[in-house]
């Protein structure tokens, strides 16, 4: 399992919440490929508005990637993203990222953090994966494979498991 962070203006990220779906760096299909069903993402929002200069500065979104398909999505005809599903988080609340800039390990020049998301996507590591969701859940989440295998472990799960 890995984790990573996608940066999208806040309203962007809002219209992939609603439809359980996530683009990178312009609609590139190469960095969702670097991703892997049951990876999580946390999106991270400079602006409020891509065509605003109204700041944000909040992680605004997070969510598990869902599938292996990448997939093109025409959302024009001359615009023809890739996109990747994923299950975001419903209860997940907008959290500033400045009092977190002195924690976070990503970010390795804290007098010029912002120079950190400038590729529009990166990888980070568990604890910091986990100290952004606790900010933003007030718990860690677990991943729906991870908790359908702590359900077969225990004999708790719903599923009938039938031999090849």
């Amino acid at each position: 399992m890995r984790y990573w962070i996608g940066v999208a203006s806040k309203n962007h990220v809002e219209r992939g919440v609603k439809g359980g779906f996530c683009q990178l760096c312009h609609g590139k299909a190469q960095p969702l490929r670097r991703m892997q069903q049951g990876d999580w993402i946390i999106y991270y929002s400079p602006k409020q508005e891509f065509e605003s200069n109204s700041p944000c500065q909040q992680f605004t979104a997070i969510g598990e990637v869902l599938g292996a398909e990448v997939y093109e999505f025409a959302m024009s005809p001359s615009f023809i993203p890739f996109r990747r599903d994923i299950q975001f988080i419903p209860d997940a609340k907008p959290t500033a990222i400045r009092p977190l800039i002195q924690d976070l390990n990503f970010i390795k020049d804290k007098s010029k953090w912002g120079y950190t998301f400038r590729y529009g996507h990166l990888e980070i590591s568990e604890s910091d994966f986990q100290l952004i969701a606790e900010h933003m859940l007030g718990y860690i989440p677990q991943s729906q494979t991870l908790r359908l295998e702590q359900q077969l472990a225990s004999g708790k799960s719903d599923l009938a498991i039938f031999p090849c």
